[in-house]
């Protein structure tokens, strides 16, 4: 049974909505490369829960690297412009690659990362997102596999954090952002098990 939410948040999808649609994007996975082995890509560190939880639903020959990217500017505002902190372990040239986000929003890093990666040469790259915040999109992106259309709020919980907290919530909740600090451990496991 699930407490009562703090003051300033909700519940935004539940871990059954986010098991059942992980699930079902690894099927569309799984149908659209059989019998290819593609990659799938993710940068550290919000996309790793939603990546270890789509990578056992593939049932594929896949393989999994990772990124950390970084912002060159402090300020909140992505302008797009990174800097690759960790790279790929792998050369991605002639392979599929799926690169793997837990969230979208104005599509600025993930457009100069898509571009970084088109020019090691892979045979297909694709997108897949567990959450799609169009309404701040500010560059066109091609989503090919998306999980849910996001409100323009700040999100917490499966990887999402404030300030490297709540990434380990089982479930996706939105928080007004002065809230964030109040909420403390309210927000950890409200589910019982």
């Amino acid at each position: 049974m699930m407490r009562d939410m703090p003051d300033g948040t909700r519940i935004l999808l539940t871990r059954e909505e986010i098991a059942a649609r992980v699930q079902a994007l690894g099927g569309e996975i799984e149908r659209d490369y059989a019998g290819r082995e593609p990659v799938l890509i993710s940068v550290l560190k919000g996309g790793t829960v939603f990546l270890a939880d789509l990578f056992r639903a593939i049932d594929l020959r896949t393989r999994v690297d990772f990124m950390s990217i970084s912002r060159y500017e402090e300020r909140p505002e992505s302008t797009g412009v990174v800097r690759i902190l960790k790279d790929l372990d792998h050369d991605i040239a002639d392979r599929d690659v799926i690169v793997v986000e837990d969230i979208i929003d104005t599509g600025l890093t993930l457009s100069y990362l898509m571009g970084a990666l088109r020019q090691r040469g892979p045979a297909t790259l694709e997108v897949c997102t567990l959450l799609d915040k169009a309404v701040r999109r500010i560059v066109p992106l091609d989503i090919r596999y998306l999980g849910f259309d996001c409100p323009d709020v700040f999100a917490v919980g499966y990887g999402l954090d404030a300030s490297e907290r709540f990434r380990n919530l089982p479930y996706i909740v939105a928080v007004e952002r002065s809230a964030v600090e109040t909420a403390g451990d309210l927000l950890l496991p409200l589910l019982s098990p």
